[in-house]
């Protein structure tokens, strides 16, 4: 037995040593609107010059010569194998639960369905918090600590929230979330339980954007919500790091993904950015798809119009609490990222996200989030209008765990709907 404790602390040594080989390669902070260059270990929300995300730049050159694709063999299946592309400087600072290098899972079953045999999923529902949302708020979580804040505040439909108590909590930093008084109570339970101040707001989460921003003024805390920080978007673009590496380096032809605030589809493409400049892929870049719902649609309905900028949705209503977002800060990232890639966006209907969960629990065993279903009815409507071709390989992604949704299933009436058409 003293044997065996003997070598898991080596083990334990190993990975810590590890995570401290390459780190500080940030060379700048910059303003993805206006081009404004900042220092990049001072504190910042939005660019002081124009009010948009500001984004980290790395010295990839000089990062080309010292790191190699193989170095990551040897390192932990988690976010943090990507340590040279992520912007922590003192290795003692990360906050880690184990988060990403979350399955990509061939659907062979579905394939046999629906005839298509190059589909994926990639599962962020095994994540430590049960979404996709761990990998943001790990890094920016652990920066904060960096830089010395001590309250961190965000408006949240949920999975954020609960990722943001997790990590808070972890490195002995206080959370405050606003969540829409209608949010389901599972989120505001796993966020009390790991200590964080929740407050519940009459609205959607524009309003509790409204309501966190005055306190945070009022109590001088930090606002770490979507894309109003510039590391959250550096722990999603981790999705795009691993996917590519879990494919031998060979980008998908496809990505669909489900699009609330966007920081996930803008931070892939940043990824897939960063290593064709790394020299690790050679591929063309994949065609991004952001997908939102019907009731909920403002990326869907300015990328058609052909617009710059999404104006706000009216009166937002989807079971998808993580697509209610009427207004995104960073639209026009999203939109570059759609038009850049030559991609699309898509929006769904309720009933058929409730169709899809059903339809990939009983064919692959997978419970989806509606997050992650609307990507599958997304991609049915585009094979059905030839955009996607029977060759192409194409990645879903369920962004969270079905089981914070059960609300949804408990209603009779709901349940008898279910199969109805649309």
């Amino acid at each position: 037995m003293i044997q065996f404790i003997d070598k898991c602390l080596d083990f334990c040594i190993i990975v810590y040593i590890g995570k401290g080989l390459f780190m500080g390669y940030v060379n700048y902070l910059k303003c993805s609107y206006c081009g404004k260059r900042l220092e990049p270990n001072l504190i910042w929300n939005l660019c002081p010059v124009c009010g948009k995300p500001i984004i980290v730049i790395y010295n990839l050159k000089q990062l080309r010569k010292v790191l190699r694709r193989d170095d990551l063999l040897s390192r932990a299946p988690n976010i943090w194998r990507y340590q040279e592309l992520l912007p922590i400087d003192d290795p003692d600072n990360i906050l880690s639960l184990g988060e990403g290098y979350t399955p990509l899972i061939y659907t062979r079953e579905l394939g046999r369905q629906f005839g298509f045999y190059n589909l994926f999923i990639k599962d962020e529902a095994q994540n430590p918090t049960g979404s996709f949302k761990a990998r943001g708020l790990s890094v920016a979580v652990s920066k904060a600590k960096e830089l010395g804040i001590n309250e961190l505040s965000m408006p949240s439909a949920g999975n954020a929230g609960v990722a943001l108590s997790a990590y808070a909590s972890m490195g002995g930093l206080k959370s405050y979330i606003y969540m829409s008084r209608d949010v389901p109570k599972t989120f505001v339970v796993e966020c009390i339980a790991r200590g964080a101040n929740v407050q519940l707001v009459d609205g959607v989460i524009t309003d509790c954007a409204r309501v966190a921003h005055e306190d945070n003024i009022k109590y001088e805390r930090f606002d770490i919500s979507t894309l109003k920080e510039p590391y959250r978007i550096e722990g999603k673009k981790t999705m795009g790091l691993e996917l590519a590496e879990q494919l031998g380096w060979e980008l998908p032809d496809v990505i669909i993904y489900p699009t609330g605030g966007g920081t996930g589809l803008v931070g892939m493409w940043k990824a897939f950015e960063e290593l064709q400049k790394l020299g690790w892929v050679n591929s063309k870049l994949p065609r991004m798809v952001a997908v939102q719902s019907r009731g909920c649609a403002p990326i869907v309905r300015a990328f058609n119009n052909k617009k710059k900028f999404a104006e706000p949705w009216p009166e937002p209503v989807t079971i998808a609490e993580g697509l209610r977002v009427p207004s995104a800060i960073g639209d026009f990232l999203i939109l570059n990222s759609l038009r850049e890639s030559k991609g699309t966006a898509v929006a769904v209907s309720d009933q058929e996200i409730l169709r899809a969960i059903q339809t990939i629990a009983q064919t692959q065993g997978i419970f989806l989030c509606p997050e992650g279903a609307a990507t599958f009815v997304a991609f049915r409507h585009l094979r059905d209008q030839g955009w996607i071709g029977d060759d192409e390989r194409v990645v879903l992604f369920n962004t969270a765990s079905g089981l914070k949704y059960m609300h949804l299933w408990l209603g009779k009436d709901l349940l008898l709907n279910i199969n109805k058409k649309s």
